[in-house]
């Protein structure tokens, strides 16, 4: 039997790439899954899944947090995946408005549905980003933001532990998803950043999800506040 099979999981941004690739391992392994996202249903994405609810909601605003936490009366996995940074950041509200969606949603879900976390003994897992660790000077909210994302992890970590919730991170180096795609249209542009991957390659979106699913899964039970970069050992650099 698999280990998530009866499980309630919630993914966040989870109708495209590597929310939609956890929430897709998830459903796999017989968790029940629901995901968010902005469009008004599944069907308005390329590929929904079958079997996977669907709850449209715009994270960024805590209206929304409030409404998708109440949906729910059991919890055995929180996939913190929703995220996204704006065209300049350098603009007050624009910084904000990534704050908001990155850090202060996680934040707030979190807190939310802690309660049936508890419960349940669950697991958080948070998607960070390699901005975790390091300065992107051309998006200084979603550097800020994943790097909260860190500080944040390592704190509801030591916080619930004696609860039975265990609370980690992964950090995504390049991996091949829309978000990245205007970044793999230019070939020379494209060589370029992969030279700073020591695996020449780009990272796919099932890479990050079977991590994602070791962590809230009882083969990682003894880890928490901890961060997992996933990266090509782009780190090493």
């Amino acid at each position: 039997m698999s280990w998530a099979m009866g499980q309630t999981a919630l993914v966040t941004g989870g109708s495209q790439g590597i929310g939609h690739a956890t929430a897709a391992a998830l459903a796999a392994q017989g968790a029940q899954v629901t995901v968010t996202g902005t469009r008004p249903s599944f069907a308005d994405y390329d590929a929904p899944i079958e079997g996977v609810a669907y709850i449209q909601a715009d994270l960024a605003t805590p209206a929304a947090r409030v409404a998708v936490a109440e949906r729910f009366s059991a919890l055995d996995v929180l996939g913190n995946n929703a995220g996204g940074g704006s065209a300049n950041e350098y603009d007050q509200d624009q910084f904000e408005a990534v704050i908001d969606l990155n850090l202060n949603a996680v934040m707030d879900l979190s807190v939310r549905l802690f309660p049936l976390l508890k419960a349940a003994r669950g697991s958080v897992v948070n998607v960070g980003s390699l901005a975790s660790f390091l300065a992107l000077k051309e998006v200084p909210a979603y550097t800020a933001s994943k790097a909260g994302l860190l500080g944040l992890t390592r704190a509801l970590g030591d916080k619930w532990a004696t609860d039975g919730v265990r609370v980690n991170l992964v950090a995504p180096g390049f991996i091949a998803t829309r978000m990245t795609e205007r970044m793999r249209v230019d070939a020379a542009y494209e060589a370029r950043l992969l030279k700073a991957v020591p695996m020449r390659r780009w990272g796919e979106p099932g890479e990050i999800a079977d991590a994602i699913l070791f962590l809230a899964s009882p083969a990682a039970s003894y880890i928490t506040g901890q961060s997992l970069a996933i990266d090509g050992g782009l780190m090493l650099r």
